[in-house]
């Protein structure tokens, strides 16, 4: 009995505390969230408050180069960089927050000229460890970027020492992490390459920057990039 009162008790403080940056009144900052009531531990993350009506949770935010981020599987598994300046928020925290509930995902690429594009996806849910963090579902795209992004549906994401893609991929036996330096849901190989290099502008080599193929194509790097997720069917706080 005291046990059951004990578990009422969490479960109940939890129902009061935010499960994503929509339940945030706040301006935008690192909080904690608590994506599942009443399990787990609460996830450190970067609430975006100001872009399209707020609530969103930063996934990635790329912006000058400051973090590297060609990296190993246990980075991009984990987490790495600053949440108030660059960084990947994990595979392990995208995976909780996605499955606790319906997330979109919102995706705005800036050029060297600071003009921003964007793609939006209706239902964006990855996979657990067991899939290698899978790009499982995207749902409806929109925006202004074009969809680089549906290619890479139901694969693995792989990293310079962890290539998890299919065995189908003929173009390129080697590691697509490896060619294109980056980390991603690699396919064979890539329509986009959101961790490739921080190289802003035109480039001479072929698709290893901050590409989004359906944009600038496969020579061009982004200035900045920034992947947001937030309960579906929001429009405001």
């Amino acid at each position: 009995m005291i046990l059951l009162l004990v578990f009422l008790a969490v479960v109940a403080s939890q129902d009061v505390l935010p499960r994503s940056c929509l339940d945030i009144q706040s301006a935008s900052g690192v909080y904690e969230i608590y994506p599942e009531y009443g399990f787990g531990k609460p996830i450190d993350v970067y609430c975006e408050q100001s872009a399209e009506n707020g609530g969103w949770i930063v996934i990635q935010n790329r912006f000058n180069g400051s973090v590297h981020f060609y990296r190993g599987w246990k980075d991009y598994e984990n987490g790495f960089g600053d949440w108030r300046g660059e960084f990947w928020l994990g595979l392990k925290s995208i995976h909780r927050i996605t499955y606790s509930q319906q997330y979109e995902l919102l995706i705005q690429l800036g050029d060297e000229s600071d003009k921003i594009s964007h793609a939006r996806y209706a239902h964006f849910v990855i996979s657990g460890p067991e899939d290698s963090y899978a790009l499982k579902n995207l749902g409806k795209y929109s925006g202004t970027a074009g969809d680089s992004l549906t290619y890479h549906k139901n694969y693995p994401f792989s990293t310079m020492d962890r290539d998890n893609r299919k065995n189908e991929c003929k173009h390129y036996k080697t590691n697509c992490a490896v060619k294109f330096q980056g980390a991603w849901w690699y396919a064979c190989c890539h329509h986009s390459n959101l961790n490739g290099l921080y190289l802003v502008g035109k480039q001479k080599e072929y698709a290893t920057s901050i590409c989004w193929m359906t944009s600038k194509g496969y020579y061009y790097g982004f200035k900045t990039s920034i992947m947001m997720i937030r309960p579906r069917a929001s429009t405001s706080k």
